[in-house]
């Protein structure tokens, strides 16, 4: 809680201008830090190609996930 004491303080030293950017700033700060949490690696797709794993070798699959992005 000291921390936030001195950047409040801080804060309050600044000219309105001015605190209005540090608003600015926290709020990228705030959205950045919800926008790393969606970045989690899912991998509930795991398995589901097994039907398919005798008719394809992994790199033909490669090739046909280009081809589908493509689309």
């Amino acid at each position: 809680m000291k921390n936030l004491k001195i950047i409040v303080e801080k804060i309050q030293k600044l000219p309105p201008s001015l605190r209005g950017e540090v608003e600015n700033y926290i709020d990228f700060l705030l959205n950045k830090k919800q926008k790393n949490k969606k970045r989690i690696l899912r991998q509930d797709w795991a398995g589901s190609l097994k039907d398919i794993s005798n008719e394809y070798t992994s790199v033909e699959l490669q090739k046909k996930a280009l081809e589908w992005r493509i689309k």
